[in-house]
């Protein structure tokens, strides 16, 4: 049975262990007091939720949630979902849309009119998951732009 709950300040090591299943390749963490800086402005920030889902005592799937104040569709805000993983030992179980469900039913809470989230992956089972769990990938169209790597 899953358990959905925010992520506090102590979870932050079973957060960065799950992490490790969300991309086979990324940047080096720096520092472990930049790293745990960083955990406590998210936390301290009243617009970003990390939710996580627990299976016992074992942090198996968590997403954010980004909640942006904005000035259109009536002053009602919009969400964004980002960093949604499930351990890879625990996939296909219901986890990661249960996960899903409870953030967007956050933002539903908070008046979002919409909650928006990209991937990367680009195949027909990831598109089923997500949309399964309620997005629609054909209503928009996304677009990323990143900083040059030159120098940095």
């Amino acid at each position: 049975m899953l358990t959905v709950r925010t992520l506090h300040s102590s979870d932050l090591c079973d957060l960065l262990a799950l992490y490790a299943h969300l991309h086979r390749q990324d940047d080096p963490l720096p520092s472990g007091a930049v790293v745990q800086d960083t955990w406590q402005e998210i936390l301290s920030n009243p617009h970003h939720r990390v939710f996580g889902g627990y299976v016992g005592d074992t942090l198996v799937s968590s997403c954010a949630l980004t909640i942006v104040p904005n000035l259109t569709r009536g002053c009602r805000p919009y969400g964004i979902v980002e960093n949604m993983v499930t351990h890879a030992g625990h996939r296909n179980k219901g986890y990661g849309k249960a996960i899903l469900a409870h953030a967007l039913a956050h933002a539903w809470a908070a008046r979002c009119y919409k909650v928006m989230m990209l991937t990367g992956k680009k195949d027909e089972a990831t598109a089923q998951f997500y949309e399964g769990a309620g997005f629609d990938g054909d209503e928009k169209r996304g677009f990323i732009a990143k900083p040059e790597t030159r120098g940095i």
